[in-house]
C-alpha cells in the first residue's frame, strides 16, 4: 500500500525543509552486516584468553552460611576462583551515577542470595568447559529462606524484607513515601459527582528481550596500566563508571569499546558483564571472556517488569471522564536499577492523553524475590498505556458510546492543562482518531468528525488549576507497620491545595542550570526558592499597576455543530476502497553488492592460525 501524507494535517506547524522523511536512507553500519564483515565483541580474540563463568544461587532467597571452593581451585587448568571479597567496592545501583537512589545491588552476593541465578563466585579457567566443570565443584551452604514473588505480597507486613537497603520492600520516593504519588483536583468529589463508575484491573509479565547475542565481554591488560574492554553494551559510558566505581579503578585506565550488538531491546544497558570481565583480567591479568549463555539469558538477563495496574472511572452521561484513580504496581525484581526511574516516567504519563479534572495516583516499586527488572521498549510507559486504552474501551461499553467518540471527547486540546501541571502543546490524538476511524471504515459522529485538537482547549475551565485534595498516607515504613492498609489513594484528603494559579509548588531538587528552572508562568505556579523551602511571598504590586496574566487568553472555541445533542448514527462497517491496480513498472534491480575481496576472519600470518594471532582482529 502507497504511504499517504496528510499535509492538510497541522500544515501551520510542519517544517517541510526536512528532507528524510518519506525517502529511503541507508544505515551507515547496514553494509558491514549484510555482509557479515561487522565486527562483534566476540570477534576481538586474544592469545591467552581465559573464559569466565559464574556460581548462581538455585534459590530464590536464602542466607550465605558458607562458601567453599578448595575442588574447584585445585582442578588443572582453573586459574583463579573469585569471590564478593574480590570485588573493591560490591555495592552499586545503576542510577548511582546520576544520583538518584540509593545502593542496594552487590556485584557478588556475600551474606545472602537474594534472587534466583544471582552470582555467588567465578572460576576463572583456560577453557569454558573447564570453567563449567568447577562451577560444579563449588559448595554452598545456604539457609533457605521465605520469599516473596508478588508485588502487593511483598507490601504485607509479614512479607519477607527482600532487599535491607529498603527494608520496606518498596523504594522511597521523595524521602517520605513509600510510592509515587500524583494528585489533581478532588478526586473522591468527582466520583460523587459522577453517574457511573467504571473499575478494572491490568496485569502485565515480564517480558524478556531475548536477543540473539547474549550479553557478554572480553577485557584485557593493556600497556601503561590500563584495561580495554570489548562489549556489546547499550550504555557504554554507564558501564564505564559503573566498572570503574565497583572496582574502584580510574575511569582513565578504562579503555571500552563498543557500539555494536545483536540486538539488545533495552536489556544490555544493566552493567553486569563488563565490570565481570574486566575483574577476572584484573585478578589474573591476562585477557578474560565472560559472556552468558541461552539459558543464563533467559534467567539473570533483566526483563520488562511486571505491573499491575488498578483504574477507577468517574464518567458522565455524555462520556466525559471527571474522575480518574490509579493504583499501580511495578516489579522491580530484588534490586532497583531502572525500575524507579521506570515508575517516574509512567506517573508523568498519566492520566493519558485525556483532559480529566480530577486526577490521583499512587504507583508502588516492589523490591520482590525475583530477577532484577531493567529497560525494554519504551517501559514505565507501554504497560500504562495498555491499561489505559483497555479501559477506555471498557468505559465506552459500559455507557453505551462510540469508543473513538469517547477518546475525542476527552482528549487533550493544545492549551489544556495537564495533571502533572503542564500546558498540553502539539497535540493530535483528535487528528489521529478520526484518520483511524476513516481508514478503518468506523463511523463517528459528526460531533467527532468536527473537532479539532487547535481548538476548544485552553479555555478556562480547562486551565485552571482545582482546588487540590492531598494526604500525606504512604509514608515511609507506615505500610510495614500496619497502619496504612489501603494502596489506593486516600479516601479522605487531609489537606487541600487552593485553586487556581496560586498554589504552591516545592521543588525536590536545585536546578543545575539556570535555563532548566521551571518556567512558572507556564505551569501557573509559584516556585519556591529552596529545596522544601517555603513559598516566597510574592511582591505586593504598586498602587494602580496591571498584573499581566499568568496566561495568554486563549480566543473562545468555535460553536459545535447542533448535532452535538442529536444521537451518534449507528456504527456501521464501510470496506476500505479496493487499492488501484499498480500499472507502474517495478523498480530495476540494482546490481548486486560485490566484495573488493573475499571476506576473511583473522589476520592471516604465515604458520599461525588466525583466529589466534595474539593480536585483535582489526
Amino acid at each position: 500500500m502507497p504511504i499517504e501524507f496528510r499535509k492538510d494535517l497541522f500544515a501551520d506547524e510542519r517544517d517541510d525543509t526536512l528532507k528524510e522523511i518519506g525517502k529511503p536512507t541507508i544505515r551507515q553500519d547496514i553494509l558491514g552486516h549484510v555482509t557479515g564483515r561487522t565486527p562483534y565483541y566476540d570477534d576481538h580474540l586474544f592469545d591467552g584468553l581465559l573464559h569466565m563463568r559464574a556460581v548462581r544461587s538455585p534459590h530464590h532467597h536464602a542466607r550465605i552460611r558458607s562458601i567453599n571452593t578448595a575442588a574447584a581451585e585445585n582442578m588443572p587448568g582453573v586459574r583463579r576462583v573469585a569471590t564478593a571479597k574480590d570485588v573493591p567496592n560490591n555495592l552499586n545501583t545503576l542510577l548511582s551515577l546520576i544520583g538518584f537512589g540509593r545502593d542496594d545491588e552487590p556485584m557478588c552476593a556475600h551474606d545472602k542470595v537474594r534472587y534466583k541465578g544471582e552470582t555467588v563466585a567465578w572460576i576463572i579457567a583456560d577453557t569454558e568447559r573447564l570453567a563449567r566443570d568447577a562451577v560444579a565443584r563449588v559448595q554452598v551452604d545456604y539457609e533457605i529462606l521465605p520469599h516473596v514473588l508478588d508485588p502487593e505480597e511483598a507490601l504485607t507486613p509479614n512479607a519477607p524484607v527482600v532487599n535491607e537497603v529498603y527494608p520496606n520492600n518498596t523504594f522511597d520516593y521523595h524521602g517520605k513515601y513509600d510510592h509515587q504519588k500524583l494528585r489533581f483536583g478532588d478526586v473522591q468529589k468527582g466520583f460523587a459527582e459522577a453517574d457511573h463508575i467504571i473499575e478494572a484491573e491490568y496485569q502485565m509479565s515480564p517480558i524478556e528481550q531475548a536477543p540473539i547475542e547474549t550479553c557478554g565481554a572480553i577485557a584485557a591488560p593493556e600497556q601503561n596500566g590500563r584495561f580495554v574492554c570489548h562489549t556489546n553494551t547499550q550504555a557504554l559510558f554507564f558501564s564505564l563508571g559503573t566498572t570503574a566505581k565497583l572496582l574502584d579503578i580510574p575511569s582513565s585506565r578504562l579503555h571500552f569499546i563498543g557500539g555494536t550488538a545483536g540486538g539488545g531491546f533495552g536489556g544490555k544497558v544493566d552493567s553486569i558483564v563488563e565490570p565481570t570481565a574486566v575483574l577476572g583480567a584484573v585478578l589474573t591479568g591476562r585477557p578474560v571472556k565472560f559472556a552468558w549463555d541461552r539459558e543464563e539469558e533467559m534467567q539473570v538477563g533483566a526483563p520488562r517488569g511486571a505491573e499491575r495496574w488498578r483504574i477507577k472511572d468517574g464518567v458522565m452521561n455524555d462520556g466525559r471522564i471527571v474522575a480518574r484513580e490509579f493504583t499501580g504496581f511495578f516489579d522491580s525484581g530484588a534490586y532497583i536499577r531502572l525500575s524507579s526511574y521506570a515508575i517516574i516516567k509512567g506517573t508523568g504519563h498519566l492520566p493519558g492523553p485525556y483532559t480529566i479534572p480530577n486526577v490521583s495516583s499512587n504507583v508502588y516499586c516492589c523490591i520482590t524475590n525475583r530477577t532484577p527488572a531493567t529497560a525494554m521498549r519504551g517501559f514505565g510507559i507501554t504497560g500504562v498505556d495498555f491499561s489505559i486504552e483497555v479501559q477506555m474501551d471498557r468505559v465506552a461499553e459500559t455507557i453505551g458510546m462510540n469508543p473513538i467518540d469517547l477518546r475525542i471527547k476527552n482528549a487533550y486540546r493544545d492549551g489544556d492543562m495537564k495533571a502533572h501541571r503542564r500546558v498540553a502543546k502539539n497535540t493530535a490524538l483528535i487528528e489521529c482518531c478520526q484518520v483511524a476511524a476513516g481508514k478503518s471504515g468506523w463511523a463517528i459522529s459528526a460531533e467527532a468528525q468536527a473537532a479539532s485538537s487547535l481548538t476548544g482547549g485552553g479555555t478556562p475551565e480547562r486551565v485552571a488549576i482545582p482546588e487540590t485534595a492531598t494526604d500525606e498516607e504512604g509514608k515511609i515504613a507506615e505500610r510495614r507497620a500496619g497502619r496504612a492498609p489501603l494502596t489506593a489513594p486516600a479516601q479522605q484528603s487531609t489537606g487541600r491545595v487552593p485553586a487556581g494559579t496560586a498554589s504552591e509548588a516545592v521543588v525536590a531538587a536545585p536546578v543545575q542550570r539556570e535555563d532548566m528552572q521551571i518556567a512558572a508562568e507556564r505551569i501557573g505556579h509559584k516556585i519556591s526558592s529552596g529545596v522544601g523551602g517555603t513559598l516566597d511571598p510574592a511582591p505586593a504590586p504598586p498602587p494602580g499597576a496591571i498584573t499581566p496574566p499568568r496566561l495568554a487568553p486563549t480566543p473562545p472555541a468555535p460553536a459545535v455543530p447542533s448535532v452535538a445533542a442529536a444521537a451518534p448514527p449507528a456504527y456501521r462497517y464501510a470496506p476500505p476502497d479496493p487499492e488501484p491496480a499498480d500499472s507502474a513498472p517495478p523498480p530495476e534491480q540494482a546490481e548486486p553488492y560485490t566484495p573488493k575481496k573475499p571476506f576473511a576472519r583473522g589476520v592471516n600470518k604465515p604458520g599461525v592460525s588466525r583466529f589466534l594471532s595474539g593480536s585483535r582482529r582489526r
